[in-house]
């Protein structure tokens, strides 16, 4: 599926329609920080693995 600029520019012409101009930066902040905080939550994850193992092995 491979989309052309047509198709991309009508897309955001829909949600500019939807959403309207003042609200389309609120959206991409919130998204932004969403997806740091996803991140975030990763990193917490993979860099706690380790320790976990750690106190396994010393048990």
């Amino acid at each position: 599926m491979n989309l052309g600029w047509q198709e991309i520019l009508l897309i955001l012409l829909i949600v500019l329609l939807l959403f309207g101009a003042r609200k389309i930066p609120e959206l991409a902040r919130s998204l932004g920080k969403g997806v740091r905080e996803f991140k975030k939550g990763l990193h917490e994850i993979e860099s706690s693995e380790p320790e976990e193992e750690k106190k396994a092995e010393k048990q």
